[in-house]
């Protein structure tokens, strides 16, 4: 082993050591500018003062409620975005409505058909005149040296910054990510994992979703069950604030100023062009595009379920989190979410994908579990079976006893073929093109890069453990918080260690009863016997030897290594027929759920094998995964 380390470990460290002192010079930038301003086709689409912008409803919305408000009495209009399909035309049509300005700013941006979709969308709307930035975590976006040289030299109108890139390059081939690891853990490992689309200072989209087919039930084989909100008003004001501290940040850098691409662009001053894009599902493509511009479409998808509210709160971490992980200031979000759960008198309803809480989230249900009238608790994630992240669905099941009877989590588990989510891909795909796709397109590359991936959910092939059953699949990415039906979150953050110390995030926080309540409609209905497993304890039917059981499997998993107790404190439940649903402390739980399990429908396979050995000796790596 220590061979092993020296032949192969010392060799990346040296390497990253030295990739890492590697900055450009300013002449290399420069240059490099020179040529970008040289070639950048300047041609404008349009020469009207507005840009061409089409009539938008939701636009139109949000400038009513932004001549409406005041500083004493803001009015805003917000639109929950969980089915895909309005989320996407939404965002369509809020690029096409621009008149001044469109930021973007994303956590992943894929080359697929939602990819390449909204990129088109933005570069026609900057050689249209308005000013578009772009600024995307470097580890997940863009991973085409072609891609983006043809974004750097589309249109002066259009600017994209890459954050917190790997030795100063665009592009990490799986060396550099090991060597990232080895050398540079900290900066490596932290990423910005906000989410937002904001349209004239105006309107905003925040939330969950990334620019990639299975966040908008456009992938053929696994997509998300995942939720954003559209606010219009003043809340932009603190969308725009927010993304203006990123996108002036040392990390957020510029196209010419990363090494791989600079030497490309200085090798070739020939102009790229900005390519027509190739849909594999262009029907599909064309039926959302149709439905953008459709103003009866609008009106019944997105204008007509909107609310018109008072107060709203647009939070996001400080970039500076990333330099900085303890500092108190840049957890702005982080804390803010964490006081508003601690004030919670009758019900929490959280929605999260990886059940891995931090210390500081961890002591926050402890205190509200041991009041003499605690809160109802309600927590809706995934299960092995619906997780694309195995290895941190570990996490989750390790501490399964701990998160029921020390928190009392009421813990419901997404089955990955709920019919819940079955009837939203069925809208997303109505009539579209259905010629087959190739089973496969993803590059060696991406699929080297998608194997050596830790830190989220991003490529295609990264699929989730092979199952007993068949049919198309679903995973929860949705992360949102309401709280006594007062209020509701939407947001970025995942309630875990990651997203605490490492990452930072965003989200919109509703101070209003009636979106409160349609948000906890819809977290609820992910959590009904048929689209999830009931997480609950074991049926006693020997005490003693149950007892006995119990007992060991809490010393194993209090163990931070060899954690290896096979019989857990708790297990699956499935809802037999004829029952109604119940919580596990009614005493005839029992009778009415059949235990199915600890990972229901989940074939044995290298992934489950992981998973166990996660649990076992994995428990160092929370902050990581």
């Amino acid at each position: 082993m220590f061979r092993f380390l020296c032949r192969v470990g010392l060799p990346l460290l040296i390497s990253a050591s030295l990739l890492q002192g590697c900055t450009l010079s300013r002449a290399q930038i420069r240059r490099a500018d020179a040529v970008v301003t040289a070639t950048t086709d300047r041609e404008l689409s349009c020469h009207q003062a507005d840009h061409c912008a089409v009539p938008s409803p939701l636009l139109e919305a949000a400038n009513h409620a932004l001549a409406e408000s005041t500083a004493q009495h803001p009015v805003h209009v917000v639109t929950l975005l969980g089915d895909s399909e309005p989320a996407l035309a939404a965002r369509v049509n809020l690029i096409r409505a621009a008149r001044r300005t469109i930021d973007v700013q994303t956590y992943i941006w894929d080359q697929d058909d939602v990819g390449q979709l909204v990129l088109n969308e933005l570069v026609q709307a900057a050689r249209r005149g308005v000013r578009v930035r772009i600024l995307a975590d470097q580890l997940f976006s863009f991973d085409s040296l072609d891609l983006l040289d043809e974004l750097a030299r589309a249109s002066p109108n259009l600017q994209v910054r890459l954050y917190n890139p790997t030795f100063h390059k665009a592009h990490t081939p799986p060396l550099d990510f090991a060597a990232g690891l080895l050398c540079c853990f900290m900066q490596f490992n932290q990423r910005m994992h906000n989410k937002l689309l904001l349209v004239d200072d105006s309107i905003g989209i925040a939330g969950g979703r990334n620019y990639q087919d299975r966040y908008f039930n456009w992938d053929e084989h696994f997509d998300y069950v995942d939720r954003d909100v559209m606010i219009g008003g003043p809340a932009a004001k603190q969308m725009a604030a927010s993304f203006a501290l990123f996108w002036q940040h040392k990390r957020a850098v510029p196209l010419t100023h990363l090494r791989d691409l600079n030497q490309r662009i200085l090798s070739d001053h020939a102009v790229p062009g900005w390519p027509t894009p190739h849909y594999r599902r262009p029907q599909r493509v064309a039926q959302l595009l149709q439905a953008a511009e459709d103003p009866a479409w609008l009106h019944a998808w997105l204008v007509a379920p909107s609310l018109h509210v008072g107060k709203v709160e647009y939070f996001s971490d400080l970039p500076a989190k990333t330099d900085k992980p303890d500092k108190k200031l840049a957890l702005n979000f982080t804390r803010h979410i964490m006081a508003l759960i601690h004030g919670a008198k009758r019900e929490v309803l959280l929605q999260t994908p990886y059940l891995v809480m931090s210390k500081r989230a961890q002591h926050i249900f402890r205190v509200l579990h041991r009041r003499d009238a605690p809160p109802r608790i309600i927590v809706s994630t995934n299960s092995l079976a619906s997780t694309d992240a195995f290895a941190v669905y570990a996490m989750s099941y390790k501490h399964r006893k701990r998160y029921l009877k020390k928190f009392g989590f009421e813990i419901h588990e997404l089955k990955p073929h709920a019919p819940s989510a079955a009837v939203d891909y069925e809208l997303a795909n109505l009539e579209a093109d259905q010629v087959k796709p190739p089973a496969d397109t993803a590059s060696p590359a991406r699929a080297a890069r998608a194997r050596l991936h830790l830190l989220g959910s991003s490529r295609a092939s990264n699929l989730p453990a092979p199952l007993l059953s068949g049919g198309r699949r679903f995973g929860l990415h949705a992360k949102s918080i309401v709280v006594d039906d007062a209020f509701g979150m939407v947001g970025s953050h995942n309630f875990d260690p990651r997203s605490d110390h490492y990452n930072t995030e965003s989200g919109v926080i509703v101070y209003d009863h009636a979106f409160a309540d349609e948000l906890r409609r819809a977290i609820l209905r992910d959590t009904q016997p048929q689209n999830a497993w009931v997480i609950a304890p074991r049926q006693s039917v020997v005490p003693v030897l149950t007892n006995i059981n119990q007992a060991l499997g809490t010393v194993s998993a209090h163990l931070p290594f060899f954690d290896l107790w096979p019989f857990r404190y708790a297990t699956s439940y499935d809802l037999k027929p004829g029952c109604p649903p119940m919580r596990a402390s009614n005493p005839r739980f029992h009778d009415c759920y059949l235990p199915v399990g600890d990972f229901p429908d989940v074939d044995l396979s290298p992934k489950l094998i992981i998973t166990r050995l996660v649990t076992a000796f994995g428990v160092g790596a929370k902050g990581i995964l």
